[in-house]
């Protein structure tokens, strides 16, 4: 898990920073720290979030790993999976 707060000093340094992430496929997922959500990096729900609320994953496996379960706007499926599972 990445915190927004680890990527940079300033808003263009974390920026570039998480786009090299991105890149390189070390980052693939976002996830909100206070509800405890991950969904997709294109998620309109998770753009409206404050940065420093934000935290990034490699994949759904470390999201879950770190008890934060699918966003139900942009992974509507897996959400329902969760869902039942709870």
């Amino acid at each position: 898990m990445i915190k927004h707060t680890d990527l940079g000093e300033t808003p263009e340094k974390r920026e570039k920073t998480l786009r090299s992430l991105i890149r390189k496929g070390d980052v693939a997922l976002a996830g909100y720290v206070k509800a405890k959500i991950y969904g997709l990096l294109s998620c309109s729900s998770g753009k409206r979030m404050k940065p420093e609320n934000r935290v990034f994953f490699k994949n759904e496996v470390e999201a879950l790993g770190h008890g934060y379960r699918p966003c139900g706007h942009c992974m509507k499926e897996k959400y329902e999976e969760w869902k039942k599972k709870k």
